[in-house]
């Protein structure tokens, strides 16, 4: 399958990510584009979306730049250092969670956002398929 490259912009800070070909991966690729009001939890950004995937593989820990989808909340979360939750420099979600992606590059630009800035998730076009 073809690299499903997203991009993520939340005020001035723009990142591209790749989705994973999990289930929950399939919804949220489906689900684009989203433009929501993101919270911060630590380091971590997480909005809801209309999206309801079941538990899959779901991890209590998770690595710098993931993505993952709280089914709690039906939030999707961007991960880029410890929460509250975490006990020394793991990353560890309010509970576990789908990872369903990765964000391409380094994620700490995502310190700069702030509770409330609007997240835009949309489908990114490849490298090699940008329009010239």
């Amino acid at each position: 399958m073809a690299d499903r490259r997203i991009r993520i912009t939340a005020g001035a800070v723009r990142a591209d990510a790749l989705l994973d070909d999990s289930d929950t991966a399939d919804l949220i690729w489906k689900a684009l584009p989203l433009s929501v009001a993101g919270e911060t939890w630590g380091d971590e950004i997480y909005f809801s979306i209309p999206v309801k995937a079941k538990p899959e593989k779901p991890r209590e820990t998770v690595d710098m730049g993931d993505l993952g989808y709280w089914p709690p909340g039906s939030a999707f979360c961007i991960f880029f250092g410890p929460t509250p939750s975490s006990r020394g420099d793991e990353i560890r979600p309010a509970s576990p969670v789908n990872v369903f992606g990765k964000v391409v590059g380094d994620a700490t630009v995502f310190k700069k956002v702030r509770a409330g800035t609007r997240v835009q998730v949309e489908r990114a076009q490849p490298v090699d398929e940008a329009p010239r």
